[in-house]
């Protein structure tokens, strides 16, 4: 069987529906343009479900995080029945933001400002002299805005437009992908959060394409190098899955758990192929001269072992998802990497007040199945399984953001500035580029008030 049979085999998940492109020249005006971003605030921004936090750092009543959104402040606090609600950061008084950390705990948010103070589920309860207002006290007139909140996979969806579709119905086939991993129950072991000088659509457009991958991230010569790009992931645009929902999101599979990119000129499985195989029971010198075979015999393992090693999940994989790369982009701003044991998470937040700039992170989850040991592989490197991880936010330049991310980033701002010459004339895109096309066909879809996840209601 080839791999492309493989890849369209009966063991993988269902085919997404086939979508025709109108074609689309990214033009540089989209990338730098004030008047264009103001258009996505207004049409995109506030109409999408946008992932935010994450339940499990919430799980005391009255727990809240604040992340931002462009101009926006979001506040999500967990209630006294245990649901999660969330409130634009900012006081109904004169506008002033009620937090300005990342997270805390509080009975009541106090403004800093006056001392209004807020309950938890949005209600006035304290305002000064309250018979000094000719309308009357405000308490119990006044709420904080809240917006729809949800919780999947673990993570807290929030959304600005009061009349939107349902989370599920906005993921589409993405949620039902995702549930059977159990990733609500797997744990951070990497944060890192930089501002980059690139607008968000720069960072969304890479991760919605493959084509870079053999030019970026090819070997350099390095062991570092060697080490980290031969995972037995087989990057070819013949091989690899390219798919595009009709909510706007899309999806890439690569074959996974070859030996075939890691081996040597002796015909040795390399690294960390190999010890991966070691660590599911097999040995890397059965499989010199090879290489094709490791990929089945790491499923099987996979499945033999994993329901007693406490990965009770894979019982509900299928052989794919067991070593293959899942590579999912969510419209419009969240790339992951789903892994049989890992989720990369990458997200572009447009800034505040320049097209030019974008809030830009890079963590990991992994699941931590009781009595596991040894660290835990992430895109920084290994990490020990019990660390304490913190949310690291630093300047560009001044910290790693891990290898492979390191390599796109340091892309990304030539092609910025590149968007702004007289000499580029548009785009000149690849078949396995077409989801960078359908991001932008999207974004232009919701500037024209058309919202694909509303159209199949």
């Amino acid at each position: 069987m080839t791999k492309q049979e493989i890849l369209r085999g009966a063991g993988d998940l269902p085919d997404w529906p086939e979508q025709t492109l109108r074609g689309h020249a990214l033009d540089g005006y989209r990338y730098t343009s004030s008047e264009f971003a103001e258009k996505e605030w207004s049409s995109l921004w506030t109409k999408v479900w946008l992932l935010l936090g994450r339940e499990e750092e919430m799980p005391t009543p009255g727990d809240w995080q604040q992340e931002e959104v462009g101009r926006e402040s979001i506040v999500m606090v967990r209630q006294t029945d245990r649901s999660i609600k969330a409130f634009y950061n900012v006081c109904q008084h004169r506008g002033q933001r009620l937090v300005s950390e990342e997270k805390g705990h509080a009975r009541r948010f106090i403004c800093p400002y006056h001392s209004w103070a807020w309950n938890t589920d949005g209600s006035l309860d304290f305002v000064q002299d309250p018979d000094d207002f000719p309308g009357g006290d405000p308490c119990g007139k006044l709420k904080l805005a809240e917006i729809p909140c949800e919780v999947f996979a673990g993570f807290i969806w929030v959304n600005m437009d009061p009349d939107c579709v349902s989370l599920r119905e906005f993921l589409g086939p993405v949620w039902s992908e995702w549930s059977v991993y159990g990733i609500e129950k797997w744990k951070r072991y990497l944060a890192r959060t930089t501002v980059l000088p690139v607008n968000w659509k720069v960072v969304m457009d890479n991760f919605n394409e493959s084509y870079h991958v053999n030019t970026v991230h090819r070997p350099k010569g390095a062991d570092v190098e060697k080490l980290r790009i031969h995972s037995g992931v087989d990057t070819s645009y013949t091989t690899s899955r390219f798919d595009m929902a009709d909510e706007g999101h899309g999806r890439m599979i690569m074959l996974g758990g070859y030996a075939g990119p890691a081996i040597d000129k002796e015909g040795m499985v390399g690294e960390p192929l190999a010890t991966i195989l070691r660590e599911w029971g097999l040995e890397p010198a059965d499989f010199t001269g090879r290489g094709e075979a490791t990929r089945e015999a790491l499923q099987q393992a996979r499945r033999e072992l994993g329901p007693d090693r406490g990965y009770g999940y894979f019982d509900d994989l299928c052989d794919s998802q067991l070593t293959d790369a899942y590579h999912y982009t969510l419209f419009p701003n969240f790339a992951v990497s789903l892994w049989v044991d890992g989720f990369h998470f990458l997200r572009a937040r447009p800034h505040p007040t320049d097209p030019g700039k974008c809030l830009f992170d890079n963590w990991w989850y992994a699941p931590d199945p009781a009595g596991s040991e040894g660290p835990v592989r992430t895109t920084a490197g290994l990490v020990k399984r019990d660390a304490a991880v913190a949310h690291e936010v630093f300047d560009l330049g001044k910290q790693s953001m891990g290898l492979t991310i390191d390599q796109d980033i340091s892309i990304f701002p030539a092609q910025q500035m590149g968007m702004r010459s007289r000499g580029y004339k548009g785009s000149y895109l690849s078949r396995q580029e077409s989801r960078v096309s359908r991001l932008h066909e999207m974004v232009d879809d919701c500037i024209a008030g058309r919202q694909p996840w509303k159209q199949k209601n």
